[in-house]
């Protein structure tokens, strides 16, 4: 477990999660009746231990026009069904020893003592619980809060750092209620996936995922074919600070986007601008390459003053982000002012929120946003922050808390930390999207123009996500005042909300 893990307690159910079993018994009682004798007053006094199980079945019998015996045959036959979820016992055997002794797990049941008696008798890793719980022995029943309070009394559990785990909705509402956090137990992978992010460090474990697919942290289409190019190799070595990581084309001066072979596109494909602008900015190239690179973009400017994205004048196309991350290259070696024209419409796109459904190349909103920021970072010049921040935050405000996936929100929260806006809302979308192997589900980033097919890559999304937590983090290391992440950013003054020129210094 990790150190910076808020939950010391698991509290789990046992049957249905712990325990699987079938209600089809070889006697005449459905199972749709043998679940209504469950769910029965009868069945809830014998699982608090108020009535035998001798009384409990012939009350049944009789409740239900079946004989007792008849009753017995049915449920032993339940009993012989039951067998131990060992995947996810040897999740939370997992769970505890990483711990260092800081985790407690404990079951707690509905279930009678006759009942609970044989349930001992099955194989299972019992000794893995520090004490079980059941409704006959407390006298109270899930979801009554009594139960609760019984075990939060003799464990000296905390709530607010305990997670309560059961396959029924009503049981965890009352977890929920007592200030528990509660999870219901209706798929298994999800659970799983839910214990690991609730109890292990984030970062941590996605640089696990990082280091056991070094140099393995390829593309991939939303058509399933994998790629091998450079872009997310750049963004991934900038994220990370780890050459080890990465696999990147040896190139002098100027990138392709494909490594060797391009695949669903044309069989020459063009060096571009947009991967040499990355290339020059994340690897520190030579300065006079870097400016004789430059001087060569200067000549893919359209009659609008735009600069272009491919070194191929037969090949005129033009992509806001492209133009962004051109803008970087530029202002990094203080040479910004040659694309005058190219900022301007860059901030004309961001005024009238143009960006909204993505770009050509780029597939959302976050895209543009967050490269936008970076050269804001990068240029560190006092003149295009003036021109460009104020209303940069406007629009990343009115972002936070929309839909996206696990790529969108970590370009939102770390342009949220680059902009001092803390964002908690979309922090909290974020973290259960780890998964089971520490890696994040895949973020789309980029497109083909002419089919539209995405690319993503979740060795980028990965290595984002830890870059964002951990900006948050260093930013904001107090927890928030008020669980409202829409209190914690507070709106801006309006500024720059009308078409400008630029400052002078353009």
């Amino acid at each position: 477990m990790s150190s910076t893990s808020n939950y010391n307690t698991l509290i789990f159910d046992i049957g249905d999660v712990l325990f699987s079993w079938s209600p089809q018994t070889k006697t005449s009682i459905s199972p749709n009746i043998l679940r209504k004798i469950l769910s029965s007053p009868t069945w809830i006094d014998y699982e608090r231990g108020r009535i035998s199980q001798a009384e409990c079945y012939a009350r049944v019998g009789g409740e239900f026009s079946v004989s007792p015996t008849e009753v017995g045959r049915a449920f032993q036959d339940a009993r012989d069904s039951l067998q131990s979820n060992d995947e996810l016992i040897s999740v939370i055997r997992h769970l505890k020893e990483r711990s260092d002794g800081m985790l407690h797990v404990f079951a707690m049941s509905n279930i009678s003592a006759p009942d609970y008696e044989i349930l001992r008798t099955k194989l299972a890793d019992w000794s893995l619980f520090d004490n079980i719980f059941t409704s006959a022995d407390v006298g109270e029943r899930k979801p009554n809060l009594g139960f609760y309070k019984a075990v939060i009394s003799s464990t000296g559990a905390d709530p607010s750092r305990t997670i309560f785990v059961d396959d029924k909705m009503e049981n965890v509402l009352s977890a929920r209620s007592l200030g528990m956090r509660g999870i219901v137990f209706d798929d298994h992978r999800k659970v799983v996936r839910a214990l690991y992010n609730l109890l292990g460090d984030p970062v941590e474990r996605g640089g696990q995922y990082l280091t056991v697919n070094a140099k393995k942290l390829l593309s991939v289409t939303d058509n399933g074919i994998f790629l091998r190019e450079n872009f997310a190799q750049l963004l991934i070595l900038e994220a990370t600070n780890d050459r080890g990581l990465v696999n990147l084309t040896d190139t002098h001066r100027t990138w392709n986007f494909f490594q060797g072979k391009p695949l669903l596109t044309t069989e020459e494909f063009p060096f571009d601008l947009d991967t040499t602008s990355l290339g020059l900015t994340v690897m520190g190239s030579p300065e006079h390459v870097a400016h004789s690179v430059m001087d060569d973009m200067l000549d893919y400017i359209d009659d609008d003053g735009i600069i272009q994205t491919y070194f191929d004048h037969r090949r005129p196309r033009f992509d806001p982000v492209v133009c962004v991350n051109a803008l970087t290259l530029f202002y990094s070696y203080g040479r910004g002012h040659q694309l005058n024209r190219t900022l301007h419409w860059i901030r004309e796109v961001l005024l009238h929120r143009a960006y909204l459904d993505g770009t050509r190349y780029y597939t959302t909103p976050e895209c543009f946003l967050y490269f936008l920021g970076r050269l804001l970072e990068i240029s560190n010049d006092v003149y295009l922050a003036a021109y460009i921040k104020p209303l940069l935050i406007e629009r990343i405000q009115e972002r936070i808390g929309a839909d996206g996936d696990a790529l969108a929100l970590s370009m939102r929260l770390r342009l949220c930390a680059c902009l001092g806006l803390r964002n908690d809302v979309d922090l909290r979308t974020l973290l259960p999207l780890q998964c089971e192997d520490g890696g994040w589900e895949i973020g789309w980033i980029y497109k083909y123009g002419s089919s539209g097919i995405r690319i993503g890559n979740r060795g980028l999304t990965t290595s984002m996500a830890m870059k964002a937590i951990l900006e948050m983090q260093q930013r904001f290391p107090s927890p928030p005042s008020s669980p409202s992440a829409v209190n914690a950013v507070r709106p801006v003054k309006q500024a720059y909300t009308t078409a400008q020129s630029p400052p002078e210094r353009f």
